[in-house]
């Protein structure tokens, strides 16, 4: 009897404020969580983590510069597309909870493929531009990975010890230049001897990626892998 009358209350509640779908704005059925079934199915996704290494066009960006072990994409980023859309609405409209679903399907996916880590990590930001945003946009997306993959996660092991200039309108060896030697590990035990995720929202170049692996790997992480919710083509 509870049971029901929550439903029927929540369906009340969706008369007066619909939950509209993040892709094409149509109202979202029962069940559904911010994209409906059919935006869902047309998402670009990349299924890297069903590639050997070889032929995963991600893990080619990292040969000869970090030995990272899985490099992984969610998505691909395709620029006025619903994957750009979502991004948006994560980053700066402040929705947390679209970052936290994509990290559990995404999650489910790489548990049903065998992936496993000993600890997952975000990309952190500058405590300047996280208290101006309010959040890290990667930390929810880390949440929900770790939820879904059933492996502990830590926001606050690595650090950014220097505030920098957007990466967007960079080039590569720019962008490495802007984020070389600013990120440290703060929580040099959780990570010690560890395989460790570190994910972001979306991977261009992937400099930030590598500053970050390469502070993990100085700090005594056995293995790094990354993530993103996107990937940009080069």
């Amino acid at each position: 009897m509870r049971a029901t009358a929550a439903t029927i209350l929540a369906d009340f509640w969706g008369l007066i404020f619909p939950r509209v779908c993040l892709g094409c704005q149509e109202p979202l059925a029962r069940g559904e969580d911010h994209l409906c079934t059919s935006c869902r199915a047309q998402l670009p996704y990349t299924d890297y983590h069903l590639l050997p290494p070889a032929d995963n066009p991600l893990a080619r960006r990292f040969w000869g510069k970090l030995p990272v072990r899985h490099a992984l994409s969610y998505l691909r980023f395709l620029r006025r597309g619903r994957v750009q859309h979502l991004l948006h609405q994560l980053k700066y409209q402040g929705q947390r909870d679209v970052g936290l679903a994509l990290g559990r399907w995404y999650g489910h996916d790489l548990a049903a493929a065998g992936f496993t880590f000993d600890l997952i990590v975000p990309v952190p930001l500058h405590p300047r531009k996280l208290a101006k945003r309010g959040f890290n946009q990667s930390a929810p997306f880390a949440e929900g990975l770790a939820e879904a993959l059933h492996m502990p996660w830590h926001a606050a092991a690595l650090r950014r010890t220097a505030h920098t200039d957007s990466q967007t309108r960079k080039n590569r060896v720019q962008r490495w230049q802007n984020v070389a030697e600013v990120f440290e590990v703060a929580d040099v035990i959780a990570i010690q001897g560890k395989h460790v995720l570190v994910v972001d929202d979306v991977l261009t170049t992937g400099a930030t990626l590598e500053a970050c692996a390469a502070a993990l790997l100085a700090a005594g992480a056995t293995e790094v892998s990354i993530a993103t919710i996107a990937c940009a083509d080069r």
